[in-house]
């Protein structure tokens, strides 16, 4: 039972980390908390079932037309919504209500029935729900392929941020952006980068969030989202390890609520780690306490 539990919320909290990861990249960059990550979530998912039950695409295809649309719906956003704000200098609450409107406006926009419908779907499984009996453990095909995808990503993450030119410059914008379009560093093409992979990211999460929890809706990306971002402030906002470490601990402790108390409280302890964990590290588990930039 607990070594199930623990597998469980290994998964969830693996999922929620490639979300947490598209936040915490964003913030790290511009200082931005974009509220639209979570629906980029639900439309990379809608667009993974899509590929596999309507378009009939090789599961790994759909998966990869579902990974470069949300990455053209992030570069898209940023370019429409977010880019014009930086260049007028606008306040930051002023990037966080658009967020916030860019994210309703997904949502609703997903909800009509020429596009995706309001309605919750049953979805067909890519693959057959296969168990296996290790001793005391049970683990599911599906289990496997959702752990081996996301510590994949995870390993190419780290290998684009800080084995390649794109991702030094990326670390050399979030240090400082000014100095770093001195240095003749492109910084708008590193936020579209950014974005572009964060969202990626969030679509990938959808698919397998799917995968394990077989239905897909118009507004599923709002919990999922938010406890992700909850996860990223958990860890330490703009702290890529610090992202993953805040979505496992959400992980484990929603799994193990569910599993030990009762599933009405899985959302109030979750929520009540961070607050918890905030009062003693406002800056996150791995966060670093600075002074805020004017």
């Amino acid at each position: 039972m607990f070594l199930e539990q623990l597998l469980n919320g290994l998964q969830l909290g693996l999922v929620y980390a490639l979300i947490a990861l598209g936040y915490t990249m964003v913030y790290g960059i511009i200082k931005l908390i974009n509220f639209a990550h979570g629906d980029v979530f639900m439309v990379g998912a809608y667009l993974g079932v899509l590929g596999y039950t309507v378009w009939k695409l090789p599961f790994p295809v759909a998966v990869v037309v579902a990974m470069a649309g949300a990455a053209v719906l992030g570069v898209t956003i940023e370019r429409l919504a977010y880019r014009p704000l930086r260049v007028r200098n606008a306040p930051r609450i002023a990037a966080l209500i658009t967020a916030i409107g860019v994210s309703l406006f997904l949502e609703y926009f997903s909800s009509l029935r020429f596009v995706f419908g309001p309605n919750y779907r049953v979805v067909d499984r890519p693959f057959k729900d296969v168990r296996w009996q290790l001793g005391p453990l049970g683990i599911s095909n599906i289990q496997v392929i959702v752990l081996l995808t996301v510590i994949a990503l995870l390993l190419l993450l780290q290998f684009v941020v800080y084995r390649t030119k794109i991702g030094k410059a990326m670390r050399a914008v979030s240090f400082d952006m000014d100095a770093a379009r001195l240095m003749g560093i492109d910084v708008d093409r590193v936020i579209s980068f950014t974005f572009a992979i964060g969202s990626a990211l969030a679509a990938a999460a959808g698919i397998l969030y799917v995968m394990a929890y077989p239905q897909i809706y118009p507004f599923m990306g709002i919990m999922p989202g938010l406890k992700a971002f909850t996860a990223a402030v958990l860890g330490g906002i703009g702290n890529i390890p610090g992202a993953v470490l805040g979505a496992l601990i959400m992980g484990m402790a929603e799994v193990f609520t569910v599993g030990y108390v009762t599933s009405d409280y899985r959302d109030a302890v979750a929520f009540s780690i961070l607050i918890l964990v905030l009062l003693v590290r406002p800056a996150g588990l791995l966060g670093k306490a600075g002074p805020e930039k004017v």
